[in-house]
């Protein structure tokens, strides 16, 4: 290793050690938590009462910005999530690596992927504070409209489908073979509710990778089909399982699992190893 990147890591160690930044990260665990439990009610919504609103994590924002009190949150909620994206960089860059670690180089690149996506909903909490358009359907809407009119548009966009697809089923063996407790401190919870906050992560992390599972399979569709509303992320897999009789079920079911999320994610503000 070199010293330059010797120093980098370092200097990122260091930093990543801040107390400040460790409180502020668990904050936003809280924040990220809060966010999933607007989701859920969101997805319910679309489920039982057919809401036309967006059933993704900006709708959950924008929810939440309706209120008296929602954008003061809204902020807090936004610095929460920048201190999450740094403490994730800082991990992504000082974690261990080598040909014969690669479950630890995988950890590297899932940190920067969450890094990336803290980054994008605290920047998306922002955009809503200010006023101005942050659907998430909308935008990807868009962008996937525009790589089609581009050559080779179609196959970039389905291949991106088939990524968000890998991700979803990634996600849901993360969640069903427990793979997240080793990132809790399992020893400070009270024995009593242990078990129960590793079910809630279990279903949490099932319940997204269906709807990311869903969502990138409308992708896909959406490329071969040429047709970009289909490509609206979560929002569009929510909503077409809504379409459907036995769908309205199945999305109540990820509705629940995706609350389960949000109250783990609260229980790892407390728990979690930072």
């Amino acid at each position: 290793m070199s010293s330059t990147t010797s120093n980098v890591k370092y200097h990122a160690s260091r930093a990543a050690e801040s107390k400040p930044l460790e409180y502020l990260a668990r904050g936003g665990f809280i924040g990220y938590g809060i966010i999933h439990l607007l989701f859920a009610w969101i997805a319910f919504q679309v489920a039982f009462a057919g809401s036309g609103q967006d059933s993704d994590q900006s709708g959950a924002l924008q929810e939440l910005a309706g209120h008296s009190y929602g954008k003061t949150l809204l902020v807090i909620i936004a610095i929460g999530l920048g201190a999450m994206a740094i403490w994730q960089a800082f991990e992504a860059v000082i974690g261990e690596s080598g040909p014969r670690n690669r479950t630890a180089m995988a950890e590297r690149v899932l940190s920067g992927a969450r890094a990336l996506l803290y980054t994008y909903l605290g920047w998306t909490a922002v955009k809503v504070v200010q006023g101005s358009n942050a659907s998430m359907g909308d935008n990807n809407a868009s962008m996937t409209a525009g790589a089609m009119d581009s050559t080779g548009g179609r196959w970039l966009v389905g291949l991106i489908g088939l990524v968000v697809l890998g991700i979803g089923i990634g996600m849901a063996y993360y969640g069903f073979k427990r793979k997240f407790v080793k990132h809790l401190n399992t020893g400070e919870m009270p024995a009593n509710s242990r078990e129960s906050i590793i079910k809630l992560g279990m279903a949490g992390y099932m319940s997204k990778g269906a709807a990311y599972a869903i969502a990138g399979l409308l992708v896909v569709v959406a490329a071969v089909n040429y047709d970009p509303e289909k490509a609206r992320g979560l929002d569009a897999a929510l909503k077409t399982l809504a379409g459907y009789s036995w769908g309205v079920w199945v999305l109540a079911l990820i509705g629940a699992g995706i609350a389960c999320f949000g109250v783990y994610c609260i229980a790892q503000a407390k728990y979690r190893k930072i």
